[in-house]
């Protein structure tokens, strides 16, 4: 009775039909969402199979921030600087963000021709790439970076054309989401326009460069930093853990405890910036000194040269090398061109050894230096014979002659009145085969036998600078300190502030220093075979030197020489002493007027070089002028 009732009943087909359409709508909904949902955690893992949403946000609010630490700059005794780090900036392009629109403008203000621009990106797009450096050492001052800057503010209308799917019925939809039925939108071309900022596709970031105001003059000392920024040789290598400082790096970890979310950094890595190191060079001192040692170099041809100036407690004032390239042009580098030769070669110092053997003779009473002490020398002594010398000098000639001309048999006569343990023991004293400490990576000590092995020959050439000794030239230079430290020898300082042994070794009687400090201001005279370094005005002390080079084990035949000079500066108390060294020079000039000369020895090259850096010197020393007064 009621089933024949509620289906007579007006509208039942209508509301039978209503239920059924809102349970397919509810349907396609769910259908829907659950494609939605699927497919945007499809497209989320697909980069990242292997972690969570969870992970992925934790990932992205963890990171460790790093910290550059600058590195320090090197100084001269007076606080110039002789190396520093600059503050640059660098250009870093991402290819794949930088529209066509934005070119014009980017290349303006790169400076840039826009073709080559848009021809670099085009390239780098082509594989895909995401980098592309194209500005480095960018100063702070420089317009590109006010251009950029500025660039980086402005809109440009980017018009990005797209094929896209034609729109489709509501029906067509619901269809294709049940997998019903298959209805495939027509492609259609649209060119959607937007004001857009070219935002992270230019990147500025920092950058420092090394830089070297001083140039070539001190390369050899100081060295040069690598790519990476790190030392590679000179003072830059071998002080490297205290230049380059410790990068801080901190670890940001978002956390989100109660009602507070928030960034909680925790350091890592302190963030130390290297320290700056204060040498005792004086920079203009050293800038002379490197002037005159190119100068010399090329205008007798040599190989190269070297020179160092010490002040008498022993703090170096120059060390001067040539060939040196500058280390600002990147574009330059010559390993040979950084050799710092004062430290790294031994060599035999010839006469420059002389004065020594006769400080020690006059210790030891053997000779007394005056004037009216003849030493003989008409007898032949081993190799050395006297028919030229005697000829030009006599039978027998004085101490200071001996000197005064390098005379090597009346340096060996002397040197025959010496015992070999006698000469071992105070070479010894002078440091010679001892490292001096101030760049050890680089030093050669030279060496020096012990007398246990000599033959007498070996004594007689080693009281003129041969057999069996070698030295470096800065070993040489604190041997001459004990003329301005009454018979004692100081310890040789490279970098102040540093803690140094200030005990002096005592070596000779102060007297004897004296006695044969006046007799060596005769090389120095017209007379003598310094007189190159005569320096009107001045009283100076030196002594000449040449070496025959050994050339894979063996004096080389065709007379390759080394020559020096060896000077102080006054005779009295000096306050300069200066070690010049030049290698293989091949043409000298002998005294009176310039004259070509085929024999080039101390006395005629070496001995220029001191003279034209100490002419420098002593022109900005009031001291020692108003003390000859």
């Amino acid at each position: 009775m009621k089933t024949t009732l509620t289906k007579n009943l007006p509208g039942f087909e209508k509301v039978q039909g209503y239920w059924r359409r809102q349970g397919f709508v509810k349907f396609v909904f769910v259908t829907l969402f659950a494609i939605f949902s699927y497919q945007a955690v499809s497209i989320s893992n697909a980069d990242y199979p292997e972690q969570s949403i969870q992970d992925r946000a934790h990932n992205q609010a963890n990171k460790i921030q790093t910290n550059t630490a600058r590195r320090g700059d090197i100084l001269d005794r007076n606080g110039n600087i002789l190396a520093s780090s600059r503050l640059l900036k660098r250009v870093i392009l991402d290819p794949m963000l930088i529209h066509p629109a934005f070119i014009p403008g980017l290349a303006k203000a790169l400076n840039m021709n826009e073709e080559k621009l848009s021809a670099l990106l085009a390239k780098k797009r082509a594989i895909k790439s995401r980098y592309l450096p194209i500005k480095k050492n960018i100063t702070l001052t420089d317009p590109i970076l006010k251009n950029l800057i500025e660039f980086k503010k402005q809109t440009v209308k980017v018009c990005t054309e797209k094929m896209v799917d034609a729109e489709i019925g509501l029906i067509d939809k619901m269809l294709n989401a049940i997998n019903w039925k298959s209805v495939k939108a027509a492609k259609i071309k649209q060119s959607p326009c937007r004001d857009k900022r070219i935002g992270q596709a230019v990147v500025l970031r920092q950058d420092t460069q090394r830089y070297y105001p001083k140039s070539a003059s001190i390369a050899p000392l100081l060295g040069r930093v690598n790519a990476e920024n790190k030392g590679s040789s000179g003072i830059e290598a071998e002080f490297e853990s205290v230049l380059a400082g410790v990068d801080g790096k901190s670890h940001l970890n978002f956390s989100n405890t109660g009602n507070k979310a928030y960034f909680n950094p925790q350091v890592k890595t302190k963030l130390s910036h290297g320290q700056n190191i204060e040498l005792t060079i004086d920079s203009d001192i050293q800038y002379h000194t490197y002037a005159a040692i190119k100068k010399s170099v090329l205008k007798h041809e040599a190989n190269s040269g070297s020179a160092i100036i010490l002040s008498a407690n022993g703090e170096i004032l120059a060390m001067a090398n040539y060939p040196a390239d500058d280390p600002n042009d990147k574009s330059l580098y010559n390993p040979s061109h950084y050799r710092n030769r004062v430290l790294s070669d031994k060599v035999e110092p010839g006469s420059t050894m002389k004065p020594f053997t006769m400080l020690l003779a006059l210790d030891q009473g053997k000779i007394s230096a005056e004037d009216d002490e003849l030493i003989d020398v008409s007898k032949s002594i081993g190799h050395l014979k006297t028919n030229q010398e005697v000829r030009k000098y006599g039978d027998a000639i004085t101490v200071k002659k001996i000197l005064q001309k390098s005379h090597n048999l009346g340096t060996v006569n002397v040197s025959e009145r010496l015992s070999k343990q006698a000469m071992y023991d105070t070479w010894n004293k002078l440091g010679f085969s001892h490292p001096l400490g101030l760049i050890p990576s680089i030093e050669n000590p030279g060496s020096l036998r012990h007398y246990s092995s000599w033959g007498m020959m070996d004594k007689r050439t080693l009281s003129f600078g041969y057999g069996p000794m070698n030295t470096n030239l800065a070993q040489l230079a604190r041997a001459y300190l004990v003329f301005a430290n009454r018979g004692a020898m100081p310890n040789l300082k490279l970098v102040k502030n540093m803690i140094y042994d200030e005990q002096k070794v005592q070596i000779f009687k102060p007297e004897s220093t004296e006695k044969i400090a006046e007799l060596l201001d005769s090389v120095a005279s017209n007379e003598g075979s310094g007189y190159w370094s005569n320096i009107k005005g001045y009283s100076i002390a030196g002594k000449t030197g040449t070496a025959e080079m050994s050339i894979n084990g063996a004096y080389d035949k065709n007379g390759a020489q080394r020559t020096f000079f060896a000077g102080f500066v006054p005779v009295k108390k000096p306050k300069y002493i200066m070690l010049v060294r030049l290698d293989h020079p091949k043409k000298c000039f002998s005294k009176g007027k310039v004259k070509l000369k085929r024999n080039c020895q101390g006395s005629n090259s070496a001995a220029i070089v001191f003279n034209e850096t100490m002419k420098h010197v002593l022109t900005n020393d009031k001291s020692i002028r108003i003390s000859l007064k």
